[in-house]
């Protein structure tokens, strides 16, 4: 039976949420700007009026019981309507506010995110944008993000919605000096004894992906290649010569163009992959958000991330 709801009751659930997405009592304090002790009360007080535990507690971690991650499912899906209807009266007068947080990969994020999300920033100053920039891939749901920017192909889940910014060329690129030093591969055979820079991630290299020219695709992945998490990183090593990498287009275009990276077996390039960008499923998008979701279709029809097709 209900209570009652009040403010404490709002602070407590504002309290939980942070709670819930740090994981860490003295995380969720940092950014609520009160003490660790405050917001193992305010979770305590909040259990007791529910009724249930929200958290299983160690010295080691925190973690959301069955009842927490079905409270932290309702709670961000109210917040988020409370949210929605805070921006739409923004919106209405031509002043999107509040925070939209975004994940991209690193180098993409930087080269050619940064300059499209600095206009968004310019024209609507209310907005927060809460930006991170990694290799890794995440769930968005999970991870209490708005948008997430991804390379490749993407499983099928009812929990997110993708829309296709362009579809990018796999190219393998060497420097000018690598290719003096080593000369060029021809084929899959050659190019297992050249110097290879790969992709890492959870403990392992990323394959290439591989089209030999009227045959399948392959995936490839050197027995002794250096081995580097961070596509920035990569591509820096590539341009200093230290080795062969595989980088989608946009990455290295210009680097080509000027001369400073050549393509390596370009009759082996395989079939295309979409950059997209995601975000979950929920039943109206949430204007703040959808305006820099507009703002990048608008810039994927201008061919400003690649070619679509």
């Amino acid at each position: 039976m209900s209570t009652g709801f009040t403010a404490e009751s709002l602070r407590g659930i504002t309290t939980f949420v942070t709670t819930a997405r740090s994981s860490s009592f003295t995380e969720a304090a940092e950014q609520l700007g009160i003490t660790k002790s405050a917001v193992g009360k305010s979770v305590a007080r909040l259990e007791e009026r529910l009724g249930t535990r929200l958290f299983h507690r160690s010295t080691r971690k925190l973690s959301l019981t069955s009842d927490g991650e079905a409270y932290l499912t309702s709670c961000l899906s109210a917040l988020e309507i409370l949210d929605s209807a805070e921006n739409t009266l923004s919106r209405r007068q031509d002043n999107p506010a509040g925070t939209v947080r975004i994940d991209m990969p690193a180098s993409f994020g930087r080269n050619l995110m940064m300059p499209v999300l600095l206009e968004v920033m310019n024209l609507y100053p209310a907005l927060r944008l809460v930006l991170t920039f990694n290799d890794r891939l995440i769930d968005p749901v999970e991870e209490g993000v708005d948008l997430v920017l991804r390379l490749g192909e993407l499983q099928s889940t009812d929990e997110l919605i993708a829309r296709r910014l362009s579809r990018q060329r796999l190219m393998l690129c060497a420097s000018p000096a690598y290719v003096e030093r080593h000369g060029q591969p021809f084929d899959v055979d050659a190019l297992k004894k050249h110097c290879c820079i790969m992709g890492y991630r959870r403990g392992a290299p990323l394959a290439w992906r591989l089209r030999p020219a009227g045959e399948r695709e392959i995936k490839f992945i050197s027995a002794s290649a250096h081995q580097i998490s961070d596509g920035d990183a990569m591509l820096q090593a590539c341009l200093a010569g230290a080795g062969i990498a595989q980088f989608p287009e946009s990455m290295v275009n210009s680097h080509i163009d000027e001369g400073r990276l050549v393509a390596v077996m370009p009759d082996h390039m395989p079939v295309p992959v979409g950059l997209n960008v995601v975000w979950p499923r929920t039943r109206h998008l949430i204007p703040k958000v959808r305006l820099i979701v507009d703002e990048l279709l608008s810039k994927a029809e201008k061919g400003y991330f690649g070619t679509l097709k």
